[in-house]
């Protein structure tokens, strides 16, 4: 099983620190990297910086914050007002190691209060994809209502659309195409499955969350996309089950000369019934292109579940 990298044997190259590295491949160009803070990227801010496309103008990720960061861990408790254990993996120490010029890794030893250590991939792929690969290991039972989720956030710069798009639907909706924009933070937030039938209970008196709150909608196949300027970025997941998709309207902030606000398009892993030392991973690939037809992202989709096939 991986560890944390020491320090001392971080990768740097002409084109990274020992916190974060810039990765190139086809029409992509990432900056990815750990909880540190570096020019306008804020500290507390993991995952991909920045990701651009060479047809498009900027980053489709809030430059100060990130995309896929992983930002929360929830067993419904200790949700009474400390940010700091609200975000814990936002301020848990991180390791970063460059694996190779397109693909690189973050490793947190087990988090102070919820002892979970993880281990996160990410690796471009010509033409337009990112891939991320997460790991991790609970090393104390701290499960006393039966389940563990972790939470990813990704703040948009700024679309002129806020919304989310998938396929699912009401009850008796069916692979509906559905989109799915909330009205304000913290409200109907949270898509499930189709057959998630799992109800996550919480602590009384914690916060209001984009994880409690569930909308009456539900996804069919697990991805979901949003349009970005003339770009389209796709998210898929490898399985359905423990998979949730969340929305805010602005999770990532306003931009008042804009007089717009930055959106959050975010999922959740959700593991029922956890076991100690024992090891849940997924994987998902994120797609990144010129603005396309609902066939051509089901085609990205169907290709990579043949891809997962064959492996």
């Amino acid at each position: 099983m991986a560890g944390v990298l020491p320090a001392s044997l971080r990768a740097a190259t002409p084109d990274s620190t020992p916190g974060h590295a810039t990765l190139r491949a086809g029409d992509l160009t990432a900056v990815v990297g750990d909880n540190s803070a570096e020019g306008e990227h804020c500290a507390g801010y993991n995952g991909v910086w920045s990701l651009h496309h060479a047809a498009g103008t900027r980053s489709v990720f809030v430059p100060a914050l990130a995309g896929l960061n992983l930002e929360h861990i929830v067993t419904g408790e200790h949700l009474d007002g400390d940010s700091k254990l609200f975000f814990e993996p936002r301020n848990a120490p991180m390791s970063f190691k460059q694996l190779s010029e397109s693909e690189v890794e973050l490793c947190q030893p087990p988090t102070p209060t919820f002892h979970i250590e993880s281990w996160t991939r990410f690796r471009l792929a010509a033409p337009h994809y990112l891939d991320m690969s997460f790991r991790c290991v609970a090393h104390e039972h701290l499960f006393t209502r039966g389940y563990l989720a972790l939470f990813w956030a990704s703040y948009i710069n700024a679309p002129a659309d806020k919304s989310m798009y998938f396929l699912g639907g009401l009850d008796g909706q069916k692979n509906h195409w559905t989109q799915f924009c909330t009205q304000w933070h913290n409200d109907q937030s949270t898509v499930r499955h189709r057959d998630d039938t799992f109800e996550m209970t919480f602590a009384p008196g914690g916060r209001d969350t984009l994880f409690k709150s569930l909308s009456r909608f539900r996804f069919d196949q697990p991805f979901y996309y949003g349009n970005f300027d003339d770009l389209v970025w796709l998210v898929m997941f490898d399985r359905a089950e423990g998979i949730r998709f969340t929305h805010s309207p602005s999770g990532g902030g306003a931009i008042s000369a804009l007089q717009t606000t930055n959106p959050a398009w975010d999922f959740q892993f959700l593991i029922e019934k956890p076991e100690v030392m024992k090891e849940y991973s997924f994987r998902v690939r994120t797609v990144l292109r010129p603005r396309c037809s609902r066939e051509e992202l089901l085609a990205e989709f169907e290709k990579w579940k043949s891809v997962k096939r064959s492996h």
